[in-house]
């Protein structure tokens, strides 16, 4: 499992935020407080406080470095 702090700040990071991740078999969780919602969805990541950075936990061992990639204008 690989973890990272993400920003999500708008509607259109989150929507195309989930796009990106979709296209990927793991397991994604978003962990803010007490709170951890499944981040490929888009309900679920709007019930969480955006204006805070959001850790993502990446749950794979091997084949992160194309999702790291596509997430650098995510990462804090």
């Amino acid at each position: 499992m690989k973890t990272l702090q993400i920003s999500l700040n708008s509607i259109d990071k989150v929507k195309s935020f989930v796009n990106a991740i979709t296209k990927f078999d793991f397991d994604f969780d978003l962990v803010s407080g007490r709170y951890v919602i499944d981040a490929k969805s888009i309900m679920g990541i709007f019930s969480l406080d955006l204006s805070k950075t959001i850790d993502l936990n990446i749950h794979a061992e091997e084949g992160t470095e194309e999702v790291l990639a596509l997430l650098t204008d995510y990462i804090v």
